[in-house]
């Protein structure tokens, strides 16, 4: 999902109503010059994908989101993890660029996905209680 994909999705969510291409190019043209035709297309690729639901109005379209910001996030860090050839590097390089309050809320999160605990963690048995677990010593 490309630059130009966020600052449309951006004013989907941010509206929070259907909109049409014309509206978005409108508000885009504040900060670049863009071509109706992009936006269009644009947005049609956002439908292609399931970002976005689209209903004919005369001639056009209107277009609103399927689905919210935090899901598209979520997807667009879940595309650049799935490219990584070693998901366990991209992860530490990932939480390594993350601020404190960036892994405050990744605990959150990871709690909120695990659920609740329902008891303390148990400590490991010691060997007298499961034999099978110690290390022999003597040689064999």
């Amino acid at each position: 999902m490309g630059e130009l994909e966020d600052a449309v999705m951006t004013r989907v969510w941010k509206w929070n109503r259907p909109v049409t291409v014309r509206e978005v190019l409108e508000d885009l043209q504040r900060e670049r010059s863009i071509a109706y035709t992009t936006v269009m297309t644009v947005l049609d690729n956002l439908h292609q994908k399931g970002w976005v639901r689209r209903e004919a109005e005369g001639r056009a379209y209107r277009y609103e989101a399927v689905s919210t910001r935090a899901a598209y996030a979520a997807a667009l860090m879940n595309d650049a993890w799935a490219q990584s050839d070693n998901p366990a590097a991209a992860l530490v390089a990932f939480f390594g660029m993350m601020s404190d309050e960036q892994r405050l809320a990744l605990r959150d999160a990871v709690r909120i996905v695990q659920g609740p605990e329902t008891s303390e963690p148990a400590e490991a048995p010691s060997a007298e209680e499961n034999p099978g677990s110690a290390t022999e010593t003597g040689g064999r």
